[in-house]
């Protein structure tokens, strides 16, 4: 299958193109990326998609995913955990909400239900269901009741032992990354996020099991002892962070080349924004919101001037933060990190494609043609991307899963 995207211009996941240009996708990867004069004969091609001057980007990559956290932009549910046949079919519709709205990757940061997401992955990958190509993850593992709230569990108790047995059943279901909640949660139980929930031979341990194993570890970690044990264990992510102190920035900067940091910003202006009901009581969730901001608009500048690899994804699927708001996060990176329109393009495509570690992420030749044509130019207004009738053409894996009007067989 054979189809030629003309005269667009190109975010090729780090800059924009000077001009307009043709690319060719065969196979499911980008096979050329051409200025339109010298662009292929469309005879030759199976599908011809007219960009009309639209610009080309990649898809976009979602750091911190939570597709089993049921609600969506879609279908909000007032209710954290749901019954398991119901929490499949908000997963599914998640992917696929997710997908609607340019995410054509994602990378798990916990599920609420035991073996869900690596089902769910299988089910993208046979082309049964749609969304994004997807990391998936195990149940979010941190000490039972330590939050206060049952969003985890501790699977083989407490321990290095049962930490490598929870390593061992992650590889045996198919686990990709396993999250570690290595700090409490102020918005769940407040006064927590300064609580560190393992020991440092448990880390050690996961450390060491995960790398033998092949796997990933998602770290949620807010103060310093927690992003220092995360370290420790080679995190391939640290969510949050808020509170490094100096020696912890440092440890990052150390780290930056196996090791991304992703904030989460977008569940703390949302939280920040909501007006729950009356019986409903945020105001704990709003202040720790409105400090972790705080400190991360000053941590987040310094880290990224720094060298260090920032992504987006902001803890999506809460009521007040449903999944499908995602692409919000780049508009929070420029208005409150000081980041330039295509500096938080790149964070959403090329460094997301890194932590991947998949050739996704960039319009370039050889890669994977997941790809976007939008209407207009994110480049100079990033927020048009929180618009998904924008999109006007998704394609994953050279497949279109929307396509244009302006399209010729």
């Amino acid at each position: 299958m054979t189809t030629l995207i003309r005269n667009v211009r190109i975010f090729d996941g780090e800059q924009s193109l000077a001009g307009f240009f043709s690319v060719l996708v065969e196979d499911g990867r980008i096979a050329a990326v051409v200025e339109s004069a010298a662009a292929p004969d469309a005879t030759d091609a199976d599908v011809v998609i007219e960009g009309a001057g639209r610009t080309l980007m990649p898809g976009m990559v979602e750091a911190h995913a939570h597709l089993t956290w049921g609600s969506s932009v879609e279908k909000i549910y007032h209710q954290f955990i749901l019954p398991p046949d119901e929490l499949k079919i908000a997963a599914w519709r998640n992917a696929r909400v997710l997908l609607d709205h340019g995410f054509t990757s994602a990378y798990s940061a916990g599920a609420l239900g035991d073996g869900i997401e690596v089902e769910l992955a299988r089910a993208i990958d046979a082309g049964e269901t749609p969304g994004p190509r997807l990391v998936p993850s195990t149940l979010e593992r941190s000490p039972e009741g330590a939050e206060g709230v049952e969003t985890g569990d501790v699977f083989n108790g407490r321990g290095p032992e049962a930490i490598r047995k929870f390593v061992a059943y992650c590889k045996e279901q198919g686990i990709g990354s396993l999250k570690l909640v290595v700090s409490g949660e102020d918005a769940l139980k407040p006064g927590s996020a300064q609580d560190v929930l393992y020991t440092d031979e448990e880390m050690e341990a996961a450390g060491k099991a995960a790398r033998e194993a092949g796997l990933w570890i998602a770290t949620h970690a807010y103060y310093p002892k927690a992003i220092e044990l995360a370290l420790k264990a080679g995190a391939r992510i640290i969510y949050h962070a808020s509170y490094a102190d100096e020696a912890a920035a440092d440890a990052m900067i150390a780290a930056k080349d196996t090791t991304f940091y992703a904030p989460s910003p977008g569940v703390s202006i949302a939280a920040l924004e909501a007006t729950p009901p009356p019986h409903i009581d945020m105001s704990h969730m709003k202040k720790s919101a409105a400090e972790r901001m705080e400190l991360e608009s000053k941590l987040v500048p310094a880290l990224k001037a720094r060298g260090m690899r920032i992504l987006i994804g902001g803890d999506y699927g809460f009521p007040f933060n449903p999944n499908g708001r995602n692409a919000r996060d780049l508009q929070i990176f420029v208005d409150h990190f000081g980041y330039t329109p295509s500096e938080a393009l790149n964070a959403a495509t090329a460094l997301g494609g890194e932590l991947m570690d998949l050739k996704v992420g960039r319009v370039k030749e050889g890669w994977l043609a997941d790809l976007l044509l939008v209407d207009g130019d994110p480049t100079q207004d990033v927020s048009i991307l929180q618009d998904k009738d924008r999109l006007a053409m998704i394609m994953k894996d050279g497949a279109l899963y929307k396509a244009p009007a302006e399209v010729a067989a």
